[in-house]
């Protein structure tokens, strides 16, 4: 069983700077991709960042310049440095991870795993 836990979340000011991380544990034999999204009030889930197993990042548009995503592999951890933060940026912050699995000598996957998610509450 492989979990994503994120967390980090909470209010923060306009203008705010939070890095939530999102561990990754069990019987992971290979970290792939990690990704960011997020959930806006009354929107759809949107693909925030991703970066490869090498470390190659990519930032959607809405949080380019702002948002850095990074990760620690002996941590098996993705961060997100969000900087310049904007009321709009106000959304639930979901991290997945994709992984290859090694149980009783197998491996198996990619397979991708969801966190629960950590709300992000911009506001004065």
């Amino acid at each position: 069983q492989v979990q994503s836990v994120e967390s980090g979340g909470g209010l923060v000011q306009p203008g705010g700077s939070p890095r939530p991380p999102c561990a990754a544990s069990g019987n992971i034999f290979r970290l792939n991709d990690m990704y960011w999204y997020r959930q806006g009030p009354g929107k759809e889930r949107e693909l925030v960042a991703t970066i490869t197993s090498g470390g190659s990042p990519n930032h959607a548009d809405p949080v380019k310049g702002r948002f850095t995503i990074s990760r620690d592999n002996a941590k098996k951890t993705v961060y997100l440095q969000m900087n310049s933060l904007k009321p709009e940026d106000t959304a639930v912050y979901y991290c997945n991870a994709h992984a290859l699995t090694l149980r009783t000598g197998v491996v198996s996957g990619p397979y991708a795993y969801w966190g629960q998610g950590t709300q992000v509450t911009v506001s004065s």
